[in-house]
């Protein structure tokens, strides 16, 4: 077994074993269920900022972004920018009015607001469908990893991830995740920059060299054919395709939206996502510095697995084989902390009766939560086993395309239009969903020269469908009058002004003393 392999595998069971340990061995104890599902809204704004930059710096983040701009340049930046400004826009038009409205996740937003069980079940199956893409991803990113450092086979690596996240999910909640994302957060920024530090050292002060021609890349179980990062979209349709999908579909991801449920109020939460964007903003400026090192030492690597082979090009020896342990750890504290969040957001929007229902037996809630999350494990590790291994970057575009096309326009003009109704909504839902599922089996059942010819979106829909479902929403709304819910100028006014000002009933936080253990 060589050094880089017994590196590699030590960073990665430090990270998975050290993550399940610190949910498991002390686990927060909270006195309701509710606070159990969103940390007894006592998290600050920091610690909140870090854990949804640990979610949102994902496999894409972490390995994928530098590999396509090793292989396209310049134009790949945009994809950086467009992952960081999603948070511009969801700080300006969500965070602190859905806050205010004082629900504890999208299903339980669109039932308060519409008044439309319908409404709610096909909100919790678009949040479902989202989760289950962004999972899948994650397990799937991590077996093609483990499989390129160690040699195991791919399978193991998603099943260590998932059952690394269930322990955590399944013992302290919100609180446990939400600590353990906040320090992932930090240990991946430091090994990532860590590592470009001495990289970009060795190559400027000469202890690299890059070669003359263009050699196949080294590494310890390189496996072509398991893409990781895709080929990309360099033309200007592509990068502003990606720039709106990020933009629009970064407020209905479920496991980034339920960390604004964990705030005291909504002006934490708004500083929560100013917290977020300034730390999303230091960590994208990494992937162009793997990305320049990439085109200048492994031209020949596929994107996929540039970051994890450039050391061993670099700095061939023991030096280079830490180097790859560190990134592989780095890589799966990534796919460990979106992992864990988005079991916990789904784990609560598919418990029966988890959003509304005010006080049951704890025992009963918390169980119908771990059978959940149980269940969201297995199907998702079923699933990234069963299904080919294709880009996880297009994985990923498609869930932030779906929840652009479907809740982003829920969202909105929930919150800033008193005019919306239930069946306009329903049928906007509908209609953005359907034609997202529509693309995708274009994309996989037809020919690609026919898909060429037609011009579909087909990657990145999300720029085409979005205005579609938005219009769709107003102009059902405004055909049916009578489906739209009583009391809206309450709950306006109960979102969008300051909680010292609204309604004086209306538990929007946790007022009680946090008796959790810490």
């Amino acid at each position: 077994m060589s050094t880089a392999v017994v590196a590699s595998l030590l960073g990665v069971a430090v990270v998975l074993l050290g993550s399940a340990a610190m949910g498991v061995v002390r686990p927060r104890r909270y006195a309701t269920i509710l606070d159990f599902y969103v940390a007894a809204r006592a998290v600050g704004p920091w610690r909140n900022g870090a854990a949804i930059s640990s979610e949102y710096t994902s496999a894409v983040s972490c390995l994928s972004l530098a590999g396509l701009i090793a292989l396209h340049g310049v134009p790949m930046l945009w994809y950086s920018v467009g992952a960081a400004g999603g948070y511009v826009v969801v700080l300006i038009l969500v965070v602190a009015p859905l806050r205010r409205s004082g629900t504890y996740t999208l299903s339980d937003f669109a039932q308060w607001r519409l008044g439309s069980p319908l409404v709610r079940r096909l909100v919790t199956g678009i949040v479902t469908v989202i989760g289950m893409i962004c999972l899948v991803a994650q397990l799937q990113a991590a077996g093609v990893v483990l499989r390129l450092v160690t040699g195991l086979p791919p399978w193991a690596g998603g099943l260590a991830t998932a059952v690394a996240a269930v322990a955590v999910a399944l013992t302290g909640g919100m609180g446990s995740v939400t600590g353990l994302q906040a320090l992932q957060f930090w240990l991946k920024l430091l090994i990532f920059a860590g590592c470009a530090l001495v990289l970009w050292s060795a190559w400027r002060w000469g202890a690299a060299a890059p070669p003359a021609v263009p050699v196949p890349p080294a590494g310890p179980h390189l496996v072509q054919g398991h893409v990781l990062a895709g080929a990309g979209d360099p033309s200007p349709l592509g990068v502003l395709s990606v720039l709106v999908s990020c933009a629009l579909g970064a407020m209905g991801l479920p496991h980034v939206i339920v960390r604004v449920y964990a705030s005291p109020d909504g002006r934490s939460a708004r500083r929560s996502v100013v917290a977020a964007l300034a730390m999303l903003v230091a960590f994208y400026l990494l992937p162009p510095v793997y990305g320049v090192l990439g085109r200048v030492f492994t031209p020949g690597a596929p994107a996929d697995v540039m970051v994890l082979v450039l050391p061993a090009r670099m700095l061939p020896g023991p030096v280079g084989d830490a180097l790859t342990g560190l990134l592989a750890a780095g890589a799966f504290a990534a796919f460990l902390a979106t992992s864990c969040g988005v079991l916990v957001a789904l784990g609560a929007a598919l418990s029966p009766g988890t959003p509304r229902v005010a006080r049951l037996a704890r025992i009963t809630r918390i169980g119908r939560f771990r059978g959940s999350v149980a269940g969201v494990a297995l199907t998702a590790l079923l699933l990234s086993w069963a299904a080919p291994h294709g880009s996880v970057i297009l994985l990923v575009m498609l869930g932030f395309g779906l929840s652009a096309a479907t809740l982003c326009p829920v969202l909105v003009l929930g919150i800033w239009w008193r005019g919306l109704s239930a069946r306009g909504a329903a049928a906007g839902l509908v209609v953005g969903g359907g034609l997202v599922a529509v693309l995708v089996a274009v994309e996989g059942l037809a020919p690609a020269a026919l898909v060429a010819g037609l011009g579909l979106p087909v990657r990145y829909p999300a720029p085409f469908v979005a205005p579609v479902a938005f219009l769709v929403m107003v102009v059902v709304s405004l055909a049916t009058p009578g489906s739209v819910p009583p009391g809206v100028s309450r709950k306006l006014a109960r979102m969008h002004l300051p909680e010292d000002l609204g309604d004086a009933g209306i538990d929007r936080s946790s007022r009680r003393p946090d008796r959790s253990s810490r």
